[in-house]
């Protein structure tokens, strides 16, 4: 694995989501500290969150800091290089990235304008909410899509208990109503999550609120369903349960237009609320649209062949949300956190075949099912293919912890047992004397 001309082979990754960073941590283990690869990670923040539990951040449940990785540290630690920054291009002649300044909150530059070189670039920039240009979403809604986004939320959030509790006036109609626009499984995760949130938040002594009469959380979905793109059964059974926690569901109900206080619907119907998240549609990051040439299709993917290469060019390749997979005649491989996972593990076996120049193996998507987390009240999930001969649709504590062991996977994938399994003791520990919300 070498290249005489231009020393180490160099591997690009941009995007340090669920796949680009396992993937980083995983060929710098094993090639980046033994000098065989030059692996860099290109992202924008500066710290990771596994992006299923920003809904945990939104709603105040979780501890960011007990879940965060520091990329500067982790590259650290496992062999590969971090810079910060956007992709802005790629000039694929030159085979360089192009990473746009980085300016922090007070509009200083960090880092300038810069290219980075490589041999193999890994695309791996996520996906991001897709509005359809629906009017006043940019101006009013909160789109769940970092980790910035679920702490303004949550801060929101606080604030409006806050408030409604010091103001003498009777709330107005929209106060401490919470609209959540998109029925999958990031909008019914939060809806459920801040049913309980909500509640505990007014109990720490903000007794001017009935948590009962006045909070009110409703679940949007334009689609019949909620989790429209799971079993139905599921849909189902996760309706259910949201209906036992007081959670108001509208299926068949278009957005025409997000007020600042309000949500109007293509019907007529206008739904008051005072905070209102955006969790509807999904689509690759606008900067992939056309970029160098390479195929996208409508929703910006980047579109792979078998061996997740690009169409157009063998040396780049993408995974996770940012690539259009054909999955057969069930088109293409569903935007899901095990994806990025499978394929970052396929990635890190072929990259090295790749660099010697051999031929590379497909890619096959292998669905373990999907499952979705109603905060302490219950998981429910579809666990799909031979392991039950078809479909089963379960709940409660197993369902749970089969939830939770994807995170695990993730985080074993990054840290390794020994560090997972001390984490996992600390956290079980501390959880017993701390408060279970977080008020900042």
């Amino acid at each position: 694995m070498s290249n005489p001309q231009q020393g180490k082979p160099r591997v690009v990754i941009v995007g340090g989501g669920a796949g680009g960073l396992e993937l980083a941590t995983r060929l710098g283990d094993k090639y980046g500290r033994r000098g065989k690869l030059d692996v860099t990670l290109i992202e924008r923040n500066r710290t990771h969150v596994w992006k299923p539990k920003l809904h945990e951040i939104a709603a105040g449940s979780m501890d960011i800091a007990a879940h965060e990785v520091d990329y500067l540290a982790q590259s650290y630690w496992h062999g590969f290089r971090y810079r910060i920054g956007d992709m802005i291009g790629i000039d694929r002649e030159r085979r360089q990235v192009q990473v746009a300044p980085y300016v922090d909150a007070e509009g200083r530059e960090v880092t300038p304008k810069r290219a980075v070189d490589y041999d193999v670039l890994v695309v791996s920039i996520g996906s991001q909410n897709n509005d359809f240009g629906t009017p006043g979403v940019v101006d009013h809604a909160i789109k769940l899509e970092s980790q910035a986004d679920a702490k303004r939320f949550h801060e929101r959030m606080v604030n409006a208990c806050i408030r409604a509790h010091a103001q003498s006036s009777p709330l107005g109609v929209h106060q401490l109503k919470v609209a959540i626009i998109g029925a999958g499984a990031t909008g019914v995760e939060l809806a459920a999550e801040l049913h309980r949130t909500t509640r505990e938040v007014v109990a720490y002594g903000l007794d001017q609120v009935d948590p009962q009469k006045d909070i009110r959380i409703t679940l949007i979905e334009a689609a019949a369903r909620v989790l429209p793109a799971l079993p139905e059964r599921v849909s189902r059974e996760t309706e259910k349960l949201l209906a036992r926690l007081g959670v108001d569901v509208l299926v068949g109900a278009k957005v025409s237009e997000v007020g600042a206080d309000h949500v109007s619907l293509a019907d007529g119907r206008t739904i008051p609320a005072e905070l209102i998240v955006w969790a509807a549609g999904v689509k690759a990051p606008d900067v992939l649209k056309d970029i160098a040439g390479l195929e996208t299709n409508r929703i910006n993917q980047l579109v792979v062949r078998p061996t997740l290469q690009t169409t157009r060019d063998d040396n780049i390749f993408a995974i996770g949300d940012c690539s259009a997979c054909s999955w057969g005649e069930r088109g293409n491989v569903p935007p899901r956190a095990q994806a990025a996972h499978q394929q970052a593990s396929h990635l890190y076996s072929q990259i090295p075949r790749f660099l010697r120049g051999e031929p590379l193996k497909p890619y096959r998507y292998r669905d373990f099912g999907s499952l979705v987390s109603l905060g302490e009240f219950s998981t429910v999930g579809s666990m799909m293919g031979a392991l039950v001969g078809g479909n089963l649709v379960f709940e409660g504590i197993f369902a749970r912890m089969m939830y939770l062991s994807l995170y695990k996977m993730h985080e074993y994938a990054l840290h390794g047992s020994v560090k997972v399994a001390l984490d996992t003791l600390a956290r079980l520990i501390t959880r017993r004397t701390e408060p279970h919300v977080k008020l900042h």
